[in-house]
């Protein structure tokens, strides 16, 4: 396994029990984590503090479907859930782009996507 995979791995461990310290260790310092649309967060510090967001309790459980990687670029395909406070269940599917810089985290780019969603079609 690559240096840049074996770092999104341990992301991903270290997410999965919300150790903060872990996690920003992954990172550079000047580190951009995007939700499009959503957020953008630039360096450890606003990074730290979405870790545990505001909305859940507990750490989320994370799999991992699919690692690829390419010229320093991670894709990372997967599914999360986790518990939120007001009592909903998180269930969904993600897709992160990883760019890397010299085994760390530079940027991160997040695609989420709700599986218990109600979509309408017409």
């Amino acid at each position: 396994m690559t240096l840049n995979k074996e770092t999104v791995n341990e992301y991903m461990a270290a997410f999965r029990v919300s150790d903060h310290e872990r996690i920003l260790a992954c990172l550079t310092e000047d580190v951009i984590w995007e939700m499009p649309g959503i957020y953008q967060h630039i360096g450890k510090k606003a990074f730290d503090k979405e870790i545990e967001n505001d909305n859940f309790v507990g750490s989320p459980s994370i799999q991992i479907i699919k690692l690829i990687e390419e010229n320093n670029i991670v894709i990372a395909e997967g599914a999360v859930q986790g518990n939120m406070k007001n009592g909903n269940i998180l269930d969904a599917v993600f897709c992160d782009v990883f760019e890397m810089e010299k085994g760390k985290i530079k940027k991160l780019t997040s695609y989420l996507m709700s599986r218990n969603a109600s979509l309408k079609f017409e």
